[in-house]
């Protein structure tokens, strides 16, 4: 085998791994959702990505009354972050969260939050 096709190899196997890996990473998120959707009458997901920094993923379930009944984000940069929940959102009702103020330093869970409680149209 020559060197090129060890890098050949190298590189194919490179993205298999991130693959299988991404795979694993969106069965994690869909069952945290799923969760969430069973919790709650409806639920908001917002994302802020970015290219070289953490990216965010913030899932919100309201009850009947538009209180927060549970949360979870999904936060970092590699295929290994996994959902988190948020305790500090629950209770909250749907008009008390302002990004500004449950996420004053983390402009990316400020974007985030704000697109999981917009209404969709």
């Amino acid at each position: 085998m020559n060197m090129t096709t060890v890098l050949i190899t190298l590189a194919a196997l490179a993205w298999l791994c991130q693959i299988v890996l991404g795979g694993w990473q969106i069965h994690r998120f869909n069952r945290a959702y799923d969760v969430l959707c069973r919790q709650g009458e409806a639920v908001g997901v917002g994302r802020c990505a970015g290219r070289f920094k953490a990216r965010v993923v913030l899932a919100l379930a309201f009850d009947g009354q538009e209180r927060v009944c549970a949360a979870f984000v999904l936060r970092g940069l590699t295929v290994f972050a996994r959902p988190r929940p948020v305790p500090a959102l629950i209770g909250l009702r749907k008009s008390q969260l302002n990004p500004d103020v449950i996420f004053p330093k983390d402009r990316a869970c400020q974007t985030a939050l704000l697109l999981a409680i917009k209404p969709q149209t």
